[in-house]
This record gives C-alpha cells, sequence and structure tokens, in this order.
C-alpha cells in the first residue's frame, strides 16, 4: 500500500522555522517527482513546492520563495520542506504529495497523498 506520511509540523510565532518531512512506503516513489500543497480553513488548497525525482529541478510558489526550501533525500524516500521566517498567512495544513512526471506545478498530476500535518503560526 502506497503511503505518505507527513510531519514536523507545530505551533510557532512569526518569523520562526519548522522543518516537515514527508516519509514515503510501500512502491518506491524514487522515480517520482514530490510536491507540498497547503489549505488554510476556507481556501483552497494550493501548490507550495515541488522537486523533481533528481533533485535537478525545484520550483516554489512566489509566496513562499526565499522563505522556503525543498530538499529530498533519496537513500531514504524522504522529502523535506524547511519553513523559515515563518508568517501568520502561512497557517495551514500542510500536505505531501507524488507526481510520476516532471512537470511540478499542475497539482492534478499529484496522485498520491499523505493526510497532512498542521502548521500554526502566531502572531
Amino acid at each position: 500500500q502506497d503511503r505518505l506520511v507527513e510531519s514536523g509540523g507545530g505551533l510557532v510565532q512569526t518569523g520562526g522555522s519548522l522543518r516537515l518531512s514527508c516519509a514515503a512506503s510501500g512502491r518506491t516513489f524514487s522515480t517520482w517527482s514530490m510536491g507540498w500543497f497547503r489549505q488554510a480553513p476556507g481556501k483552497e488548497r494550493e501548490f507550495v513546492a515541488a522537486i523533481t525525482f533528481d533533485g535537478a529541478s525545484t520550483h516554489y510558489a512566489y509566496f513562499v520563495k526565499g522563505r522556503f526550501v525543498i530538499s529530498k533525500d533519496s537513500t531514504k524516500d524522504t522529502v523535506f520542506l524547511q519553513m523559515d521566517n515563518l508568517k501568520p498567512d502561512d497557517t495551514a495544513v500542510h500536505y505531501c504529495a507524488a507526481n510520476p512526471t516532471t512537470i511540478l506545478i499542475v497539482s492534478s498530476l499529484y496522485t498520491s497523498w499523505g493526510r497532512g500535518t498542521q502548521v500554526t503560526v502566531s502572531a
């Protein structure tokens, strides 16, 4: 059974940092692109960042550029999202997802999803 399990969420103050992890199990996702999305209460899910299977290419939403960094540890089939300088607007459930292509920004291509981890940034 394919599984993506997120961890690392929590409550931080404005300007703080968190590092999210996404551990993949079941099928091998080593040849899949991996992405992070988020959904705040009352809002639609939105793309945050993604990385190709080989780590050669990344893409970020404009609102996290310069603050978030996506990376992966292929030996452990794990993807990370380092989030620095967090803002209250970053408060959301953050989801990890896997995509069998190298097209990073089309959300419909992500076919495997985790259950999410809550990130809350206090003012």
